[in-house]
């Protein structure tokens, strides 16, 4: 009897386990690529899902070139085979005309993969109908954010949401004039002393193939009251600036005797959603590069530049 009880234990114990590795609940993140539409063809989303037996629903919110796009989705999870399913998402068509957006109608099918360390979705947005003779589909690779995923945080943020459709051109016409920043440090005891107390998470090295850069920073997601502080080679360039849909904005030398130039984010608060997550932008003149940083009041987020050799 002592061992059947133990043997329906830990049975018990493996399911709920089974199950808790199979939660959907949190903050998803990641990039979307095009079926053979290039590089500069690149989605950037962020899902809110909440799940309830086989029932998800949630948030979506993207860029894509000069757009930003959030609303509401809904869909199915099948827990044998790990499948998650996402009805009806307005994507917008891939060679569309700037400010001219066409949508796509179309349906995410992915499927959930968790290991002992992370959890990501896999899958691709394929389009419905007839729509797919035009429409060719997006893959998806999202991963799950732990710092995120306070359910009470992805709850609230259903329940105040509010569709948005936004367009911007990253320059100097979009820019905020108050929040541009030359490239020079500013003193902020308090701030440089926090930030050297915080772990810094290396999130990503790019290469550029100029002298200088043009970086900006934009609310990766519903503008929510996250303000920031921005270090360059450990050296303070703005503090306490409140990331929207309108950029931060500014230029840096890149310096080619450093083994690398390192822009980090520090976050001065959380706003309403936890953490503070920016799109941070960098662009050489040649290539625009996209970057998804995350950073709480224990860790700061940092992408390493580096100058190309010249040949």
């Amino acid at each position: 009897m002592k061992q059947l009880r133990t043997c329906l234990l830990v049975l018990a114990l493996l399911f709920c386990s089974s199950l808790s590795a199979q939660d959907l609940n949190g903050y998803w993140y990641g990039s979307g690529n095009v079926e053979n539409g290039g590089s500069s063809n690149n989605y950037m989303f962020e899902l809110l899902l909440e799940h309830k037996g086989t029932s998800v629903k949630g948030i979506v919110n993207y860029y894509f070139k000069n757009a930003f796009r959030s609303f509401k989705l809904s869909g199915n999870f099948n827990s044998l085979t790990r499948t998650v399913t996402l009805f009806n998402l307005p994507v917008t068509y891939f060679n569309s005309p700037v400010n001219l957006e066409v949508d796509c109608p179309m349906d995410f099918v992915g499927q959930l993969r968790v290991s002992r360390v992370s959890a990501d979705i896999r899958g691709s947005l394929i389009a419905k109908g007839t729509y797919r003779n035009t429409c060719p589909s997006i893959v998806m690779d999202l991963k799950q954010n732990k710092d995120a995923g306070n359910r009470d945080s992805v709850l609230q943020a259903i329940a105040q949401f509010k569709e948005q459709q936004q367009y911007w051109t990253p320059g100097a016409d979009d820019t905020l004039a108050a929040v541009k920043v030359q490239q020079r440090p500013v003193v902020n005891y308090v701030i440089a002393g926090d930030f050297e107390k915080r772990e810094t998470e290396l999130v990503q090295t790019i290469e550029v193939d100029a002298d200088s850069v043009s970086i900006d920073f934009y609310d990766n997601g519903e503008v929510d009251g996250d303000s920031i502080s921005v270090f360059y080679n450990k050296q303070l360039l703005t503090f306490n600036r409140m990331l929207s849909t309108r950029a931060i904005h500014f230029y840096v030398g890149v310096d080619s005797t450093r083994e690398y130039n390192e822009v980090s984010m520090f976050a001065n608060n959380l706003g309403r959603y936890p953490p503070n997550t920016a799109l941070m932008t960098v662009w050489d003149g040649k290539q625009r590069y996209e970057l998804r940083l995350s950073s709480n009041l224990q860790k700061n987020a940092a992408v390493r530049i580096r100058r190309k050799k010249r040949k």
